[in-house]
């Protein structure tokens, strides 16, 4: 193939997808090309028709209600749309592969990880079982996975996220594609793991001289690791360019918006003489690990050890670490819906040896905001019945629920007319803020967030932290802000605790651990989030 020309060349694409008598335009028009070696990054809000422009290539649309009106997309000369089917299953999987957004969805929960690599390279290189197994421990070697023999019959749920994530990136460089789709495909991960898949891609990619499209929302990532990007706004492609010459001179007002909604300022102003509202002393969550057919303990996951914080009243604290280092299960402890170790003291009161039973008041005074505000909505219930439920276990009235309900949905910036409405319906945006509005509703002295934004576009996530700043500075609420993203805990929060594998690593006022981190741990997940 002549060099200039490209890889993949895509020209006035257009997709649309029908439902009866709906004709739904997801994708209006979009152009781009990419050559042998290259990254191009696809970026944009969820909507923008990122996905289903990568999905366009390899065919994988519910055909035919999806159908493209209009446009070519062309793989090393050759037509794509309207390719036949037994065509595309020889590129797909061979000359391009995809990682998809999310690998625990996308990885088959029967069969092991070794199975599933091995199935990809039978289907398209044969070999019998000993050569695959062999290539396949190769993969996972080369994708940086520990103790790989051991793992070798692991099945998906055995792993962690980012295990997943390489186990995904084994499948796809199984046969060495010459065209790499990556969906997404840092969005869940912690920042140090994020930052090594990346770092692992461009290795694999100087190695073995694939071209890469990487689609994301994530502007830190693109800066990083794309030579060109791709901006695109409601189905269509609103500026392009080098990376370097888009991010410096954004022409585009969205372009300008999306590169200025990466998360910023700082926290709102506290009161000094702000009373203690929480302290932890030595708070301890120990799981213990059983054997033997009389299961006797003969371990102990240390999932939170001798953790020790205090928070006053209208203060946010920061946590940040990896998955896995104990950052929920803090906030579970604290909130007593797991069992833990250790002194509690909220508002002057222990309550580390409350029962349920009288702990059950103060219930109203802590509530949390989960992670996923699809998966802790009740589907079958209204906005309404989901916001007022607090209300009804805490409150015997019933006559001034909806009152509350509207004046909070006020609040949070949604239409109270959406109480009637179910939680499909929405965005996550949208669900978020409906989330908050049921925390909200009792009116807490404090709110555990866990990862209220790790899920949420950039521009979404900035009207998010500035709704929680601006509920703290009206309310005088303590947050206790879980978190992989430090852009996000340093917009947000007075003080910050840094975990790893249970433990406090570092400890102290925000600006400070920013500024001067004094642990070599901290410096890694600064340099892996904000280098």
């Amino acid at each position: 193939m002549n060099t200039n020309t490209p890889l993949l060349k895509v020209e006035n694409l257009a997709v649309n997808f029908s439902s009866g008598d709906d004709n739904v335009c997801a994708v209006k028009e979009i152009s781009f090309s990419i050559h042998k070696g290259e990254t191009l990054a696809l970026v944009g809000e969820s909507g923008s028709g990122k996905s289903v422009t990568a999905h366009s290539i390899l065919q994988l649309l519910p055909y035919p209600t999806a159908s493209h009106p209009k446009g070519s997309i062309q793989f090393d000369g050759e037509e794509i749309i309207g390719t036949s089917e037994e065509k595309m299953q020889t590129i797909r999987g061979d000359r391009i592969s995809i990682i998809f957004q999310e690998p625990m969805t996308s990885l088959n929960p029967l069969h092991t990880i070794s199975r599933q690599i091995g199935e990809v390279i039978r289907l398209h290189r044969g070999g019998n079982k000993k050569s695959i197994e062999k290539h396949t421990l190769e993969l996972l070697h080369l994708v940086g996975i520990r103790q790989a023999k051991q793992r070798f019959n692991s099945y998906p749920h055995e792993l962690s996220g980012g295990q997943r994530q390489r186990v995904m990136i084994a499948m796809a460089l199984a046969n060495e594609p010459d065209l790499l789709i990556a969906d997404e495909p840092t969005t869940a991960l912690d920042v140090t793991v994020q930052k090594q898949i990346l770092e692992l891609l461009t290795e694999l990619q100087h190695k073995i001289g694939m071209a890469i499209l990487l689609i994301t929302h994530d502007l830190h990532v693109v800066r990083h690791f794309a030579k060109r990007v791709c901006v695109m706004h409601q189905g269509m492609c609103v500026e392009q360019g080098s990376t370097e010459n888009v991010f410096e001179n954004p022409e585009q007002p969205y372009t300008k918006q999306l590169i200025g909604s990466i998360p910023s300022g700082s926290a709102v102003p506290l009161d000094t003489n702000a009373p203690a509202l929480l302290q932890v002393d030595q708070l301890k969550v120990w799981f213990p690990i059983k054997r033997g057919v009389l299961q006797r303990t003969v371990d102990h996951i240390k999932a939170v050890d001798d953790i020790s914080i205090d928070l006053s009243a209208g203060e946010t604290l920061g946590v940040v670490g990896e998955s896995g280092s104990g950052k929920s299960t803090l906030g579970f402890a604290i909130l007593k819906l797991i069992a833990s170790k250790g002194t509690l003291i909220f508002d002057q009161q222990p309550i580390d040896h409350m029962d349920q039973k009288t702990f059950r008041p103060l219930r109203r005074e802590m509530q949390i905001v989960f992670q996923d505000p699809y998966g802790s909505l009740n589907p079958r219930m209204s906005i309404g019945q989901i916001i007022a439920e607090g209300l009804s276990i805490h409150e015997g009235s019933q006559q001034q629920h909806e009152e509350k309900v509207i004046e909070v949905l006020t609040e949070v910036d949604l239409d109270p007319d959406i109480r009637h409405r179910y939680p499909h319906e929405f965005s996550g945006g949208q669900r978020q803020r409906i989330a908050i509005a049921r925390a909200l509703v009792l009116k807490p002295r404090l709110i555990i967030l866990d990862e209220p934004t790790s899920a949420l576009d950039r521009t979404v996530q900035v009207q998010i932290l500035e709704l929680l700043k601006d509920l703290q500075q009206k309310h005088g609420i303590a947050y206790i802000f879980i978190s992989h993203d430090l852009a996000v805990v340093k917009s947000i929060s007075h003080r910050l605790l840094v975990m790893k594998e249970g433990k406090k690593v570092e400890y102290g006022p925000t600006q400070q651990v920013f500024n001067n981190p004094q642990q070599s741990y901290t410096r890694e997940l600064m340099e892996a989030a904000l280098g």
